[in-house]
């Protein structure tokens, strides 16, 4: 009886790890140790760079951007933008497929009375060095009047440049622009969909198939189906001192959560199920074309975890039956 219980054992055991999936490292948090960065308003991963993230200032900083080592909370890169006006309120900042970072002028402290408010953008940096760019300054209008805004998000397949209102009298929104943004007059954004959040920043999974918003005290995820939002759920957000920034890690599988304040900590929370970007979610999403079922290329079918699953418990249940049968033999 006790090699009976010890082959159903090792079968289960065999079965759970089989069809547990495979839990990426979560990375681990940093603490942002620059003395000049004190209001860590928006925060993008970069693509250039692993373990780099770029972050800036609210506002009274002039024209900044800064580079952080997430392994030692070090800044290894100040850029200082030229050739645009003096910026207002820096709310936001994103990394587009076009090798460009995208830096969101677009607060409005006086509740959504500024006319206009302003998108910049210059090349990521092949380099990390302080540098002074070149950078390109687009005017931007809601086409629904004026708007107090601190989430901007570039897709990373078109390239179009999303904006999150915070929620006023009428709710926030999300607003699309240009299917290309232009130097010469006024970009207007357009209303795509309600968001019923009080918006601090927000971001699209690195496959463009999630998209993320946050408050101070909560997170939403969203399905990205034909340009608009579905939403999938909240997220937990971590405790922190004034929860204003959020980017996914390049894999897409965490969220990194960020605050203002002097030394303030950037966060991960790892994401689950549903929740996932198509990419992360274990075959390649959705529109990848991919089966499960399919004989890969030398010839042998794919060990999918019901498969595997099946085989054991088959596995199992013959153990159990032999092992019975022996048992009531030697009775």
């Amino acid at each position: 009886m006790r090699s009976l219980l010890c082959a159903a054992g090792a079968a289960g055991v065999l079965m759970s790890v089989a069809v547990t999936p495979a839990v990426a490292d979560e990375p681990d948090k940093f603490t942002i140790g620059d003395s000049r960065i004190t209001e860590s308003s928006g925060l993008a991963a970069s693509r250039a760079h692993p373990g780099v993230y770029w972050t800036h200032n609210d506002s009274d900083d002039g024209p900044y951007v800064y580079g952080v080592d997430a392994k030692t909370g070090r800044t290894v890169a100040r850029i200082t933008m030229r050739g645009i006006g003096d910026p207002r309120d820096v709310e936001a900042i994103s990394v587009g497929p076009d090798g460009n970072i995208y830096v969101g002028d677009i607060g409005d402290n006086l509740g959504g009375k500024w006319d206009h408010v302003w998108v910049y953008r210059f090349p990521e940096p092949k380099e990390l060095r302080d540098a002074t760019v070149t950078a390109a300054q687009f005017d931007v209008k809601y086409a629904d009047g004026p708007r107090d805004a601190e989430a901007l998000m570039v897709h990373p397949k078109t390239g179009r440049v999303y904006i999150a209102s915070k929620k006023q009298g009428g709710g926030g929104a999300l607003y699309a622009g240009p299917e290309r943004l232009s130097t010469s007059g006024t970009n207007v954004f357009r209303k795509v969909a309600p968001i019923d959040l009080w918006v601090t920043d927000g971001a699209f999974s690195p496959d463009g198939s999630r998209l993320v918003m946050r408050s101070y005290f909560g997170a939403r995820i969203y399905g990205w189906q034909d340009g608009r939002p579905k939403d999938i759920g909240s997220v937990g957000v971590p405790i922190q001192q004034q929860g204003e920034s959020v980017t996914f890690t390049p894999d897409g599988r965490t969220l990194m959560f960020g605050s203002e304040g002097s030394g303030s900590e950037v966060q991960p929370v790892g994401l689950s199920g549903e929740q996932l970007p198509e990419s992360a979610a274990g075959g390649g999403g959705e529109d990848s074309g991919e089966d499960s079922g399919k004989t890969g290329a030398g010839g042998d079918s794919s060990f999918s975890p019901g498969v595997v699953k099946a085989g054991l418990v088959f596995v199992l249940a013959t153990v159990v039956v032999v092992g019975l049968r022996r048992l009531f033999r030697r009775r």
